[in-house]
């Protein structure tokens, strides 16, 4: 009985959500996928026609600043020269060239700082934001649709731009929290605001028109420092971002991933805590989310740069059925297009990462290459 009230209480909600006028659905959404293993790294003759046949609109990659696979391992004489020898652009060139013979927009995450900028390693804050500033330079440059390459042809613009990861995660950007005297202070809003602010300025000295996305915030965060793994909840974080200072963006990101398997794309998150109000954002209170930028930064634009649910085969605990992704996919497609605010929705992985447990796998197919059913579900979402 309980599993035939969800059903029909999810049933009635995305009705109503389809119904939603004309004038309240968003006019622009597009669906993209992100997946570096296979758009970065992957055979491209192969991983891109499959692209095309699903309908791709957008590709999020990860476009590495230091770390193993960086383009600047070592540091630049002419940080701001997209030509400096010490860059290596080779697999963002070919991507690039890829999805605009596909008929597919790229968009690049600007992330992981060089140990040469900070010795504490790729997931902390420069030591000098004029270093990332530079480097943004360089590569808004590269690929403002009007740089050539050695061979002489031009390699393609990319109009979309994110500022890091879930800076709101450990992860990604530490420390979350540093302590002054007696007192604990968010650290990870301040240093990403500088973050935000250095792609937003880079991006658009180059083609004004350029976009740009920060925030770009995990779900989830516990708001306790002095803990193993202290972060910040993506309300408390936006609220002090905007406090630091971050400004000139176009689009707010956020990842409203599911926290449980239990959760479909219509379940508020839970309580925190006894009584209290959740402090996770999932595409079931997403509206609080939509209301705080409102409030913060009025008319913003928000992008949903990762989504996904993972199966069951092959994860036992955080997966669902393959019934239920390709369900759910829809579900939170429905839901996003109904929002007017909304302009894309990026499915996390085309294939399952293979390392079960330590990996993901919310691919649109398994690690050895069977299409789960959310591969046609995807291929089929339409505005």
């Amino acid at each position: 009985m309980r599993n035939t009230f969800l059903v029909a209480a999810a049933t009635a909600i995305v009705a109503a959500l389809v119904g939603a006028s004309t004038a309240d659905a968003s006019r622009y959404i597009q669906k993209g996928i992100s997946d570096d293993a296979q758009v970065l790294y992957g055979n491209p003759d192969t991983v891109f026609p499959m692209l095309k046949q699903l309908n791709t609109k957008l590709l999020r990659v990860n476009l590495w600043w230091g770390g193993p696979n960086g383009v600047a391992r070592r540091k630049p004489v002419n940080a701001a020269s997209p030509s400096d020898p010490a860059y290596n652009w080779d697999t963002y060139d070919r991507t690039v060239r890829y999805a605009y013979a596909y008929g597919m927009q790229p968009i690049f995450t600007v992330i992981g700082t060089p140990t040469w900028a900070n010795p504490g390693g790729w997931n902390t804050a420069p030591k000098k934001v004029a270093d990332l500033t530079a480097f943004v330079l360089a590569a808004a440059r590269r690929y403002s649709g009007t740089f050539k390459a050695v061979d002489g042809t031009t390699i393609g613009r990319v109009s979309k731009w994110i500022a890091w990861n879930e800076p709101n995660n450990p992860v990604f950007l530490k420390p979350q929290f540093v302590k002054q005297g007696n007192k604990w202070i968010m650290q990870s809003p301040k240093d990403y605001a500088k973050i935000c602010n250095a792609v937003v300025v880079s991006v658009k000295s180059v083609v004004r028109s350029n976009q740009v996305a920060c925030g770009v915030t995990s779900p989830r965060g516990n708001n306790q420092p002095g803990t193993p793994r202290s972060s910040v909840s993506p309300l408390a974080f936006l609220r002090a971002m905007y406090l630091a200072g971050a400004k000139g963006f176009d689009a707010y990101a956020h990842h409203p991933y599911y926290g449980f398997p239990s959760e479909t794309p219509l379940t508020p998150p839970p309580p925190a805590k006894r009584g209290a109000p959740p402090t996770a954002v999932t595409l079931g209170n997403f509206q609080q989310l939509t209301a705080e930028l409102q409030r913060l930064y009025g008319n913003m634009r928000i992008w949903v740069t990762e989504y996904g649910y993972q199966t069951n085969p092959p994860d036992k605990y955080f997966g669902v059925s393959s019934a239920k992704q390709a369900l759910y996919m829809k579900q939170a497609w429905t839901r996003l297009v109904a929002s007017p605010k909304v302009d894309m929705m990026i499915w996390f992985l085309l294939r399952d990462e293979a390392r079960v447990g330590a990996g993901w796998q919310s691919g649109l197919m398994y690690v050895g290459g069977t299409k789960k059913p959310s591969y046609n579900t995807f291929r089929n979402l339409l505005p």
